[in-house]
């Protein structure tokens, strides 16, 4: 059910965050593609090194950090006998200071159905205005805070996952994009950001399942697309209206995480659990292009978790068992393939002629972009990196399963 406060139509706030092209305001970065333009990330850390503050993070939540405006921000869940509290808490970026900690939902559940998830695994984003600050806890809810922690709007889309809460709200223009995706229900559906309020639904073709990746949006030519990696087939859609522009179907593909990317004049998905593969789809088609416009399919070291990244010509991809491929983008070559190790569900990040890859147990392996595998460095923290990295004006922001570091060069 909604729920509208009165804050609703006045949208006034004391508090504002207003994000710059230094921010990362979404999962993934300003483009949604974990590409950053900043040239001085550190390359090295450890417990003792290069580490600007380290504060602990109340509860459970593997959502990653976004950043505006000096603070960041992240949800948590706190269980009880009673159940869990799902939350958002900030931070200020300098100094590490807790900034607001509050409770968004309520619910009865006080434990993730998968142990690789949480209540709190959707990243929240910043409304580029200033204005807002939107979180997802998947079929929990979903709702628009003030940086004070005043709840604007609320809202519910009921449906049943097997193993929980994952894709990430996204923006365009006005409209709060998100994939719900479940074994009972599956759609694309837009929220005006103002009010709350539904103004499209898009749903999915039979058979559905359930799925958890975040939507994209890609410009083609003269017009801009959403496209949503879904169970069995991935859809591109007017962000106006929702009509669907373009479908690629994959036969066996569901529970899919990775986030895709777009370049070259094509979109870069993973068709999920069972028996994953890479397509890169050509973006100009409409109607079912399965058949059309699928230029090339990387089957042998598909990632199940960790979404792809481009960087110029070179479409980097990293398993969930610490394999990583480097493949050209156009023709779907691999340039090279080899193991940097760990267990990954973190999506890299690309910076400054480096990318940089979390694995679970806590290391940043940061390796030379291009055609030829350098290993620069491997930094390790305490504790379990699930979340994806947020990076900001120099500084790298992690979140463990107990703590959250902003890493920065010393002097």
């Amino acid at each position: 059910m909604r729920c509208i406060t009165l804050w609703t139509v006045l949208g006034l706030l004391l508090t504002a965050v207003v994000t710059t092209a230094n921010d990362w305001p979404q999962f993934r970065g300003p483009s949604g593609q974990g590409y950053s333009s900043d040239t001085e990330l550190p390359l090295e850390w450890n417990e003792s090194k290069n580490i600007a503050w380290k504060v602990p993070v109340p509860g459970l939540g593997w959502s990653s950090p976004v950043i505006a405006d000096g603070q960041v921000w992240l949800t948590s869940s706190l269980t009880s006998n009673t159940g869990a509290s799902l939350r958002l808490l900030g931070y200020d970026l300098t100094s590490g200071q807790e900034l607001l900690n509050t409770e968004v939902f309520h619910v009865d559940d006080s434990n993730s159905p998968n142990p690789k998830n949480s209540l709190a695994s959707p990243t929240p984003v910043l409304d580029p205005s200033g204005d807002r600050i939107y979180v997802h806890f998947g079929s929990y809810g979903t709702a628009a805070l003030t940086t004070d922690g005043d709840v604007v709007w609320s809202t519910n889309f009921p449906y049943i996952s097997q193993h929980g809460n994952g894709g990430s709200p996204i923006l365009y223009q006005d409209s709060l994009i998100l994939s719900i995706d479940g074994y009972d229900t599956a759609y694309v559906v837009a929220i005006d950001t103002i009010t709350g309020e539904e103004r499209w639904r898009a749903m999915r073709q039979a058979p559905v399942s359930q799925a958890y990746s975040t939507p994209l949006v890609i410009r083609v030519g003269e017009t801009d697309q959403i496209v949503s990696v879904a169970a069995y087939r991935t859809t591109a859609h007017n962000p106006s209206t929702g009509k669907e522009i373009w479908s690629v179907g994959y036969r066996d593909g569901f529970s899919n995480v990775p986030r895709p990317v777009y370049g070259q004049g094509m979109v870069y998905l993973s068709t999920g659990f069972q028996t994953p593969s890479l397509l890169a789809v050509q973006t100009n088609g409409v109607g079912d292009v399965t058949d059309t416009h699928v230029a090339w399919r990387l089957n042998r070291g598909a990632p199940l978790t960790p979404s792809p990244l481009l960087v110029g010509n070179e479409l980097y991809v990293i398993n969930d068992f610490g394999i990583v491929t480097c493949i050209d983008a156009t023709t779907g070559d691999v340039h090279w393939q080899n193991r940097i190790g760990g267990n990954h569900s973190a999506s890299p990040v690309y910076a400054n002629g480096r990318i940089y890859f979390q694995s679970e147990e806590g290391v940043t392996t940061v390796i030379q972009s291009g055609t030829d595998f350098q290993i620069l460095a491997q930094n390790e923290l305490d504790g379990e990196t699930l979340a994806s990295m947020a990076v900001s004006s120099g500084t790298v922001v992690i979140r463990t399963n107990s703590h959250l570091y902003r890493i920065a060069s010393e002097g």
